[in-house]
């Protein structure tokens, strides 16, 4: 969801202090700070869709359910506003405006954001030792991609069908195609 344009290079304590105040999101990449643009009506659809499915998955656990507005840090130097996000492992007594834990990370992808999505965020997001699944759901197409931690390796499975039963093995929760774009109008495609 968001748009690179740098604002200015500022500290990890200026930009978490700015946070609070600000009106405006912004992701924090090493001194620079990065406004987050408005996401279309698909794009809150699918993420309201998967995290009030994974909300109520998991209502009486450990864990914690997130959107957009909860920070990931995955680095001392980097903070950055994934779509959907369940937390565990956060010791309680933490930081009120962001989690450095996440078992469960999802993003969902637009043809502005899918650069930064696929590359910049997915390397950043696998160096968190906790982090189990990396998600990219598209917003233009019936498409899933789960990136699942196996050791010292990253898998995907690809999911396109309607019927198909993406699994989040992290939260142990089966969610189908149908259900994460349950009201989502996608756009037409033209069959030749």
């Amino acid at each position: 969801m968001s748009q690179r344009k740098p604002q200015t290079h500022i500290s990890v304590a200026e930009y978490l202090a700015g946070e609070r105040e600000s009106d405006v999101r912004h992701e924090y990449v090493e001194g620079e700070v990065y406004a987050l643009a408005g996401a279309s009506d698909r794009h809150n659809r699918i993420a309201l869709n998967i995290a009030s499915t994974l909300n109520n998955h998991i209502a009486d656990g450990p864990c914690e359910v997130f959107m957009s507005d909860m920070k990931i840090k995955v680095a001392p130097d980097v903070f950055y506003y994934p779509d959907v996000v369940v937390v565990t492992c956060d010791a309680a007594g933490g930081d009120a405006y962001f989690r450095a834990e996440p078992r469960l990370i999802v993003e969902v992808i637009s043809s502005s954001t899918e650069r930064i999505d696929r590359h910049e965020k997915m390397m950043a997001y696998k160096s968190v030792p906790s982090l189990q699944e990396y998600v990219l759901v598209s917003q233009d197409e019936m498409r899933a991609e789960v990136y699942k931690r196996t050791g010292s390796e990253w898998e995907v499975q690809i999911f396109t069908g309607a019927e198909e039963q993406v699994r989040f093995e992290s939260v142990e929760l089966y969610m189908s195609m149908k259900e994460i774009y349950r009201n989502v109008r996608l756009p037409e495609t033209d069959a030749g």
